[in-house]
């Protein structure tokens, strides 16, 4: 026979806080310098012109300008037109 006979209460109890993971600026909207345009884990979206990737894999813009998303090679990229 066990020995902790059910009681199972302090191996439950644990649950992450959800990541708010996903788009923020959708294609066509207006961004400033350092706006993050995506949240993500891994690359599943590419920066292009006028974006970098952030250490935790995020999108930011890094020039005021319009969110343009476009595939090149089999990968999806995001973009910013520079406002002139």
């Amino acid at each position: 026979m066990g020995r902790t006979r059910g009681g199972s209460g302090a191996k439950n109890g644990r649950d992450a806080n959800p990541k708010s993971l996903g788009v923020k600026k959708y294609a066509g909207e207006f961004v400033t310098a350092g706006s993050i345009i995506l949240r993500q884990r891994g690359t599943r979206i590419y920066p292009g012109a006028n974006v970098m990737r952030a250490g935790d894999d995020s999108l930011f813009a890094t020039a005021d300008g319009v969110v343009v998303y476009h595939e090149r090679m089999n990968h999806k990229l995001v973009s910013v037109e520079a406002a002139k």
